[in-house]
């Protein structure tokens, strides 16, 4: 029996298979809103048979969106939205799920067809951006963030709380905390974006607090009996990679101590100079490592989307669930090419009825 097709329970949601659909912003937004292109986007993604599928970075505050174009969750208007989104994805047979985040010094840029580079300082679509320390990433991203007060960070802090709360209201069933790729809380966490000198800086203790925090205010409002997650970037590959893991396992400890029921294994990407090893499942050794020492569930993605790989990582207890991203974009069934590929008797239950019929039919007729 494949191990990639076997349910996944956690807390009191149940998923149909290991496979998930990660978030994939979709710059398509309007003043964070949802548009025409968000309900049957989510939709497809779920009816080609995924068991959970997880909305893009949804931002918790308007500053917080990484280009003029994300989605948000800071107001009832979007929630309402995001409602239809959930609603479709569970009529779907998926789980709803949804990521929410804040990108800090990387916020207010161009979608990625348009430059992926921040927005001259004078364009009316230009906001500040906000960071731990008033340093620039770097790159294409070059413009000098303002460093976070006190009061911005205690702010900051209750957006999540409020945007997971508005997320339970909208019908999602899975919270992700987007803790990963150079946004905010990622930039907290890493030397390479933060230099402060106060509670929030310093040792690997001091770099964790506003994550730990944002994760006890979120904790407070969203409800114990549904899983609530992060994405975590837990190595840099910086050259310093065995004190980056070592810190970033023991953060890991404490967010499983504070109420964290699944991570979402990645990079940190605080750094332009980071020599990443792209390769076909190339981050499972560091999932297992992190699901080990940690306890805690993990999922991860990047290159596990060939069958033999997700089959290999779930089969070995890597990971608990495979991300599967851009596979899915080109082929919304994938889950349905996976379950032929690795010989599941009758995988038509992961299409719809109307598709089933014709692709089966056509199989056995050929």
């Amino acid at each position: 029996m494949s191990a990639l097709f076997t349910p996944f329970t956690l807390k009191d949601i149940t998923l149909r298979n290991r496979i998930a659909v990660p978030p994939m912003c979709q710059y398509s937004a309007t003043d964070g809103l949802v548009s025409d292109w968000h309900l049957p986007h989510y939709a497809s993604l779920a009816r080609g048979g995924a068991g959970l599928v997880i909305v893009e970075a949804t931002a918790v505050s308007p500053e917080g969106r990484i280009t003029p174009s994300c989605l948000g969750l800071w107001n009832d208007d979007q929630a309402a939205g995001l409602a239809r989104i959930a609603q479709a994805i569970k009529a779907a047979g998926a789980v709803p799920g949804i990521q929410i985040g804040h990108a800090g010094r990387k916020a207010n840029a161009n979608s990625p067809w348009e430059g992926d580079d921040h927005i001259a300082a004078d364009d009316t679509r230009a906001w500040e951006t906000l960071s731990p320390s008033a340093l620039a990433f770097g790159g294409n991203l070059s413009r000098v963030p303002r460093e976070m007060t006190l009061a911005d960070i205690a702010r900051v802090r209750a957006d999540f709380a409020a945007a997971a709360r508005r997320a339970l209201a909208a019908g999602f069933e899975w919270l992700e905390l987007h803790f990963a790729h150079g946004y905010l809380a990622q930039s907290f966490f890493s030397p390479h974006a933060n230099q402060r000198t106060d509670a929030y800086g310093g040792d690997a203790s001091g770099r964790g607090r506003f994550l730990l925090e944002t994760l006890a205010e979120v904790r407070q409002v969203w409800p114990e009996h549904l899983p609530l997650t992060a994405r975590f970037g837990v190595i840099e590959y910086d050259g310093d990679d065995e004190r980056t893991l070592a810190e970033s396992i023991g953060l890991v400890r404490a967010f499983r101590a504070g109420g964290l029921d699944l991570l979402n294994v990645s990079v940190n990407f605080t750094t332009p100079s980071a020599k990443v090893p792209w390769g076909p499942a190339f981050l499972a050794p560091v999932a297992e490592r992190v699901r080990r020492e940690t306890g805690l569930p993990v999922a991860s993605s990047w290159g596990i989307d060939a069958a033999a790989h997700a089959e290999r990582v779930v089969a070995g207890k890597q990971m608990d669930l495979v991300m599967i991203g851009r596979a899915m974009l080109a082929n919304p069934h994938y889950p349905y090419a996976l379950a032929r590929e690795l010989g599941v008797e009758r995988p038509s239950w992961v299409l719809p009825a109307p598709y089933a019929h014709w692709l089966e039919r056509y199989r056995l007729q050929s």
